[in-house]
């Protein structure tokens, strides 16, 4: 997986960071002020965007933390069997099957076109992007 570092005060809600090797989505940050001889401190609380489990970190606000680099391609939906989605990348033409997320369901269809993330070895339906 791609990762770039990042100091740790730079971190924002919305960000994304791993996490103990996860790719998790920053949903609240807080930095103390330092104290008479020591350093501040930063406590990021995240989501992780495959499984949703919240987990959260604390430590120094100069110390760097990994940052993914995520991918996001368009897809083409070939078929929908059950719970997952049997698509073909727009630029490679590459067929992959996707576990459909709840909120979307309903959504997904035969012949329609949706956004994805690869975000390391996953790969995730995030948005659909037109219908049939």
């Amino acid at each position: 997986m791609d990762t770039k570092n990042v100091p740790a005060n730079n971190i924002k809600v919305g960000s994304f960071i791993l996490i103990e090797g996860v790719c998790c989505k920053v949903v609240d940050t807080a930095t103390s002020k330092s104290g008479k001889h020591g350093h501040a401190k930063c406590r990021i609380v995240a989501v992780s965007l495959v499984g949703n489990k919240k987990k959260d970190i604390v430590m120094g606000s100069q110390s760097s933390v990994e940052v993914p680099i995520i991918e996001k391609r368009n897809a083409q939906v070939m078929s929908v069997s059950g719970d997952t989605a049997n698509v073909m990348d727009q630029e490679t033409y590459e067929t992959l099957d996707l576990p459909i997320p709840e909120e979307l369901s309903g959504q997904v269809k035969e012949g329609s076109l949706v956004l994805y993330w690869v975000i390391g070895d996953d790969k995730v339906i995030k948005q659909v992007r037109e219908g049939n």
